[in-house]
């Protein structure tokens, strides 16, 4: 496979939860927040929230909200004398798209300049937290947090699918086989970094299955179904918040 420095800085991404007190400059700031502007885009719908005092998650010295920011879009339009008739729901996928591509464009420029991060993932359930914390106008949705500053532990990138998993030409496919390959793939590397053994993270069941998975054994694919397979039955509590940023349909 071809490479170059880019590449390298992607292929060696890790989620950081433990960091150095050096503080990024302002100048590093503007830098990567520079870089993530820079992300394609529908509308520039996304707004960064930063914090750098106080206890911030994983001790990191920066803390980033990406939020979902339609408000900004009603008031450009407005001062054009138009009003939007763009229902919520659609706007917020393009929103997300917006959001999420700065994001990752925030991640890879704090990585070429040696900081690393980490996003907290369950930021759209705190929506009204976040929403007071920030004095933020309705129209406006926390859709990710990310911890950021200078790495105080190494570790080698956790597993990726196997690409025949993720990429498909022509036609979407998987046989047993590939299904098969591909889940041991990621057990067999989470398992010999000692991933879920060394942070205690078992996910507890919460049904009537019978516990027969020791930390030798539980893996990715185990953990995943764990989450998906109890968590998050009703979407009323996420509903909820949006409602609570004046978004519903």
């Amino acid at each position: 496979m071809e490479t170059n420095q880019v590449i390298e800085t992607m292929l060696n991404h890790r989620s950081v939860r433990k960091y150095k007190e050096d503080k990024p400059s302002e100048e590093v700031v503007r830098a990567i927040v520079r870089a993530a502007q820079q992300a394609p885009f529908a509308s520039q719908a996304y707004s960064f929230l930063l914090k750098r005092k106080g206890k911030l998650p994983f001790g990191a010295p920066l803390l980033f909200t990406i939020c979902m920011d339609i408000n900004k879009v009603e008031l450009f339009m407005d001062r054009r004398g138009w009003k939007r008739v763009a229902n919520d729901l659609g706007m917020l996928f393009f929103a997300m798209q917006d959001a999420s591509l700065a994001a990752q464009n925030l991640v890879t420029a704090g990585e070429s300049m040696g900081l690393g991060s980490c996003f907290l993932g369950n930021t759209p359930y705190r929506a009204e937290k976040v929403k007071k914390e920030y004095k933020l106008p309705d129209k406006v949705f926390p859709l990710v947090q990310l911890a950021m500053g200078y790495p105080a532990e190494d570790f080698p990138p956790r597993p990726r699918f196997p690409m025949e998993f993720t990429l498909f030409e022509d036609e979407y496919r998987i046989t047993d086989e590939m299904l098969t390959e591909s889940m041991k793939a990621m057990d067999d590397g989470y398992l010999a970094q000692g991933y879920y053994k060394k942070q205690k993270a078992k996910i507890r069941l919460e049904n009537d299955r019978e516990e027969t998975y020791t930390y030798d054994n539980y893996s990715w694919t185990e953990h995943i179904s764990r989450k998906w397979g109890q968590w998050m039955i009703d979407p009323q509590e996420l509903l909820v918040q949006l409602k609570k940023c004046s978004l519903e349909w």
